[in-house]
């Protein structure tokens, strides 16, 4: 026996039959609720059963919470649940270190720029500390209490060294690849087949030669796998153009 369409309650025979949405439709009556557009398999959008068009699909929207006392003791009972979350994930984590860091080379330009930087300082501190009276300096040891200060020998103090950072590595500019136009056309040869455009070029160089879609190029030599030579039978002009616009006829 067959089914109901689910819109007019007809009969719905097989031939005109939709099956969508657990209901049978006819094709036609298979549209819109909103706007009555007709609607396919591939178009539709279900909504409690009904079919609707992108446009007049149903959005279905939040309804707000009142503050109820006992919405306002879940909250706060959640809020205190994730302090105690967090402490404990804190507790376990504490004194584990800080997560390391790759060793890419900016990395390792920068920590040795530091390197130097704390070099220079550190000297620097010891010729002030030096020149200003024989005040110890921290990274320094200091002599013993029972020697004397004449016994003190200024050759024997650390020589002052200077350390310059590093000069920075030349980096040559990047050069892009340059297509070398052909001087004179290659010997490799297509055997007198003759091309069809299959697309319209504009020469971009000097040396190429522009064309439209259906213009046929004759004595044609082939370059490389991306390249030709020809001539546009319907211009006569001769150039380089591109193998992938063209197809042999």
């Amino acid at each position: 026996m067959n089914p109901l369409c689910g819109r007019c309650n007809r009969v719905v025979y097989p031939t005109e039959k939709v099956n969508c949405l657990d209901k049978y439709w006819h094709k036609g009556c298979f549209s819109c609720e909103t706007c009555k557009m007709t609607l396919n398999m591939k178009n539709y959008k279900g909504f409690e059963k009904r079919p609707y068009c992108n446009a007049h699909y149903p959005k279905t929207n939040f309804t707000c919470v009142a503050d109820t006392p006992e919405n306002l003791r879940l909250k706060q009972q959640s809020k205190m649940q994730s302090h105690v979350l967090y402490k404990e994930e804190f507790e376990k984590n504490k004194g584990k270190g800080y997560s390391v860091v790759s060793d890419t080379p900016e990395m390792q330009r920068i920590k040795k720029t530091q390197d130097h930087i704390s070099n220079i300082k550190y000297h620097e501190e010891f010729e002030k500390s030096r020149m200003g009276g024989g005040e110890a300096h921290p990274h320094q040891p200091q002599q013993p209490s029972n020697t004397p200060s004449a016994a003190y020998q200024p050759s024997a103090a650390p020589q002052n060294y200077h350390y310059e950072p590093a000069p920075e590595p030349v980096r040559e500019p990047v050069r892009e690849p340059v297509r070398q136009a052909a001087a004179a056309p290659p010997p490799a040869s297509s055997g007198g087949k003759r091309y069809r455009a299959v697309y319209d070029y504009t020469a971009a160089d000097e040396d190429e030669v522009s064309f439209v879609d259906g213009d046929v190029i004759v004595d044609v030599q082939q370059i490389d796998e991306g390249w030709m030579y020809g001539r546009v039978e319907r211009t006569g002009q001769q150039g380089m153009l591109p193998a992938n616009y063209v197809e042999a006829v």
